[in-house]
């Protein structure tokens, strides 16, 4: 039996087990997002209202790819994150388990689209 008093038991975890690092991994993703997003719209405002052709010439360097692909991603994953607070806050019984999953499939298959329409457009 293991002499472990109650807050070294429970130390970083919450009452959920991962409320800590579920917090830090939001925080850090919000950190990202400060400096990705407005890369961003500073990147996609360059080519705002420009023809196809130029478009594609502008997404095929690399920098306004990477930035691109950056912001939605990381974006798409923080939703996903942050839904899935809401729903647990809000949600109960089977229903919330079932709506974590559809939310999170939704947030990831919304990620890899966004991928694949940057690569598609990039190469």
């Amino acid at each position: 039996m293991a002499f472990l008093t109650d807050r070294k038991r429970v130390e970083g975890l919450g009452p959920a087990g991962s409320g800590t690092m579920h917090h830090w991994h939001q925080t850090v993703l919000s950190a990202a997002l400060v400096i990705l997003v407005p890369l961003f719209v500073f990147t996609f405002g360059a080519v705002l209202g420009a023809p196809w052709p130029e478009v594609v010439i502008y997404y095929s360097r690399p920098l306004p790819a990477l930035v691109a692909l950056l912001t939605l991603v990381v974006g798409w994953i923080h939703f996903a994150k942050g839904v899935q607070v809401l729903i647990e806050d809000y949600v109960s019984g089977t229903a919330r388990k079932a709506a974590i999953i559809a939310t999170t499939c939704l947030s990831y298959a919304a990620a890899l689209a966004c991928v694949y329409a940057l690569a598609r457009l990039a190469l």
